[in-house]
């Protein structure tokens, strides 16, 4: 079960010429596909692009009819891979994936077919989401693009800018027999505005057909001597097709006056942020219409020399905005220049900051800062004078926590972690990896469990240096994504062919639960176009592991630090893998709660678990928050003189997934934790009941109230 539902949104791809579309980019980039006569699409699912995987499963339909061959792949790997349909038949082929870190899962593949060449168009739409919105590492794509020759798009980031890059990417593939990146970041992924539609196209030939008439060329293997000769296309005939590709068809933009002793050079991706910093210093208008001169590298590689050269005549300073490190476009260009014994002076990571995210107030500055130097006549009056002291800033990382991310309320991974941190008090401290996921939490309070990841279904193979024994075995932690990503073969097939003897913790909560919840293989869902309700275990066996211990009901903390405790002490050498099963509360809750409004509405009888905390038992200890760490465990002041310590508190955002009771029952502590079920529409029988029992308690208050006021 997907995060997001694009069931009622892809009726919009089957709008035909001269309609208008209304929506969100990664929709957009849809139609764009199916309207440039895409043959199959793929990917892996992975913010900010996973809503593209997400419509395209939810426009199965819409596919079929064009006969379009959608996959949604194991990994950017698989994805890439893909694209090799695109290498022998004129069939245009689109895959997406999170970028960096999918470029660099997908980096084999992707180099073999930048070697080969393609013959259909074949483009690569990666989701850039450097700067705050990021979850990975802080890298770019735009390396990869100049190591393996790919053409890399960066399109302004409005809809008829992103869908003309869809064509143009297209187009220009098949142009240079190269394969493209199309880059969007995560502001145009999520971006929404119109523009006008075409008809889809139906492929003129489709996967079905090639099949019926197949293709081979062992000039396109790369193999010596082929692959010294790939090398030698790829500049003697690739790379001018491409550059007269771009300049004949104006990829590239210039905005603003024609004659200016100043210009700006942008990242497309950058421009609306330029433009807006513009328009707050008076330079510009709502609508873009500078008064400085702007060249929009909606094409940001190759960079064309003579596009560049004409941008710089008569111009005495140029600035470049390039977010992100290195500064690729920077240094490329201050070359052009210098072999060109140009005067322009080249500005740009002078003024602006050589990394992190190019926000609004950091656009701001950095242009106004090129301006005082170079033309300070453009600045308004309220603009501080050069030598002016700006004011102090306040340091606020030494006063205000920062708030990383978490598990969610009644998240089925905390109570592992909980049981992991009990065996930990018995056992000792273990040397332990996580892996990317949601588990990936626990290396933050209150578990502080686990202080490594080298990549998605890597977690074990992160331990491999520890798997020769020792005082303690190593623990692992590994997600069910992750599992069927990498994991099998890197991982636990790693561990089984050098016999380690660490543990492995297969967390399993039935979707692709970081990327939104996107069916797995093992997803306990029925789904109608993927195969799923694969078990884990099965595929453990299969590759020769033994000690399997299957559990059920994460919840369950005390099962899951006995089973913990078994796996670290047993006599048995060889990879012992756990499988902790239960469902994300997240899906859980978009399934159920739908369900559960819709019959209280109804007026059937409906019973919700709560759970709370009895502060006349709790002790105040709090040691049931540092065992669960749920954000609905919180703390409350009481109201009585003589206790100054606050009480656990659960609040009104508690699921009644019950770990916080089961972490009390299993750590032995204060059995201060109740639950309730608020029945919503009761029987007439429980109405009466309720009734008599409140009279009871009314009356016994009373009394108490009565004696109280007998001994003041």
């Amino acid at each position: 079960m997907a995060e997001r539902s694009f069931s009622n949104e892809v009726e919009y791809l089957r709008l035909g010429h001269g309609e208008t579309f209304t929506g969100e980019g990664i929709l957009a980039i849809t139609k764009a596909l199916l309207e440039n006569g895409v043959g199959y699409v793929g990917g892996y699912q992975g913010a900010p692009i996973s809503h593209l995987m997400d419509v395209l499963a939810d426009a199965q339909d819409v596919l079929d009819e064009l006969g379009v061959r959608f996959e949604a792949n194991a990994s950017e790997a698989a994805a890439a891979a893909m694209l090799a349909a695109s290498v022998h038949y004129p069939i245009r082929g689109a895959v997406t994936f999170k970028g960096p870190v999918g470029v660099n899962v997908a980096a084999d593949a992707l180099a073999n077919l930048s070697s080969s060449g393609v013959t259909g168009g074949a483009l690569v739409i990666v989701g850039e989401d450097y700067g705050e919105g990021s979850s990975i590492m802080q890298e770019r794509s735009h390396a990869f693009a100049m190591k393996s020759q790919f053409w890399l798009l960066d399109p302004r980031p409005n809809l008829p800018s992103i869908t003309k890059a869809v064509k143009d990417g297209f187009e220009l593939s098949e142009a240079s027999n190269t394969p493209v990146m199309l880059m969007v970041r995560i502001r145009s992924c999520h971006v929404t505005g119109s523009f006008e539609t075409r008809d889809n196209v139906v492929p003129p030939l489709t996967v079905k057909d090639a099949l019926g008439d197949p293709r081979s060329d062992f000039s396109r293997v790369v193999l010596p001597p082929m692959s010294y000769l790939h090398e030698q296309d790829k500049i003697a005939n690739r790379w001018p097709a491409a550059e007269t590709f771009i300049v004949k068809n104006g990829l590239n933009e210039v905005f603003g006056p024609r004659h200016a002793p100043l210009g700006i050079v942008v990242q497309g991706g950058m421009y609306n942020g330029v433009v807006r910093a513009l328009h707050r210093l008076g330079l510009a208008d709502i609508y873009g219409d500078s008064k400085i001169p702007i060249y929009v590298l909606n094409v940001t590689y190759p960079l064309i020399r003579e596009e560049f050269d004409q941008f710089c005549v008569g111009k005495g300073h140029v600035l470049v905005v390039e977010e992100g490190q290195p500064d690729f476009i920077e240094q490329q260009l201050g070359s052009m220049l210098y072999k060109s014994r140009s005067s322009v002076a080249l500005h740009g990571k002078d003024v602006f900051p050589m990394a992190g995210e190019y926000t609004g107030q950091v656009m701001l500055d950095g242009i106004t800062a090129f301006l005082k130097t170079v033309a300070p006549n453009l600045l308004p009056g309220q603009v501080r004078a050069p030598n002016t002291v700006a004011p102090e800033i306040p340091d606020l990382t030494k006063t205000v926590p920062i708030r990383p991310p978490g598990f969610c309320t009644g998240c089925p991974e905390r109570p592992i972690f909980a049981a992991m941190k009990l065996t930990e008090q018995e056992l000792g401290k273990h040397q332990i990896s996580g892996d990317i996921g949601c588990h990936l939490f626990a290396s933050l309070p209150p578990f502080e469990i686990g202080g490594a990841t080298m990549g998605y279904g890597l977690g074990p193979a992160s331990n491999a240096a520890f798997d020769g024994g020792g005082e303690r075995r190593a623990i692992s932690i590994l997600g069910d994504g992750g599992f069927w990503h990498n994991g099998l073969s890197s991982s636990i097939g790693n561990m089984v062919f050098n016999k380690s003897d660490s543990v492995v913790v297969i967390v399993d909560n039935y979707y692709s639960a970081a990327t939104g919840g996107q069916d797995v293989l093992s997803s306990r869902a029925q789904n109608d176009t993927k195969s799923t309700n694969n078990p884990i275990s099965k595929a453990l066996g299969g590759i020769g592991v033994e000690w399997i211990r299957q559990i059920d009901r994460t919840y369950d903390v005390g099962r899951m630090r006995d089973v913990l405790r078994d796996a670290l002490t047993t006599d048995y050498k060889g990879p012992k893998v756990i499988i902790a099963s239960s469902e994300c509360m997240l899906n859980k809750q978009r399934r159920e709660k739908p369900q559960r409004d819709l019959a209280i509405h109804e007026g059937q009888r409906t019973s919700v678990p709560r759970f709370g905390v009895d502060p006349d038992i709790c002790t105040g200890d709090h040691a049931c928050i540092r065992l669960s760490g749920c954000p609905s465990l919180s703390l409350k002041k009481l109201d009585d003189p003589l206790r100054d310590d606050p009480v656990a508190h659960i609040d009104q955002t508690c699921v009644g997934c019950g770990n916080c009771g089961e972490v009390a029952d299993t750590a032995i502590l204060c059995p201060s934790f109740y639950q309730v079920d608020v029945v919503h529409n009761p029987k007439r029988h429980e109405a009466w009941r309720t009734r008599q029992r409140n009279k009871v308690i009314a009356w016994l208050q009373k009394r108490r109230s009565a004696k109280r006021l007998a001994f003041s």
